[in-house]
């Protein structure tokens, strides 16, 4: 089975943390360098995952 990109495991992991209410309605995602930090991806990683996520409805 191939890897998912990076950008599509970082947006099912904020995805996921919504769905188990780990983030309510109206929380503020960890900024760009905190998800960075974290995940160890790089920024262009973040904002992509970040912009499917807009495009889906979820943040």
């Amino acid at each position: 089975m191939p890897v998912k990109p990076k950008w599509e495991q970082l947006a099912d992991h904020i995805r996921g943390q919504i769905e188990s209410g780990e983030l309510q309605p109206g929380d503020r995602l960890p900024s760009t360098v905190q998800l960075t930090t974290q995940h160890n991806v790089s920024t262009t990683v973040v904002r992509q995952a970040i912009l499917v996520l807009q495009t889906q409805g979820w943040v």
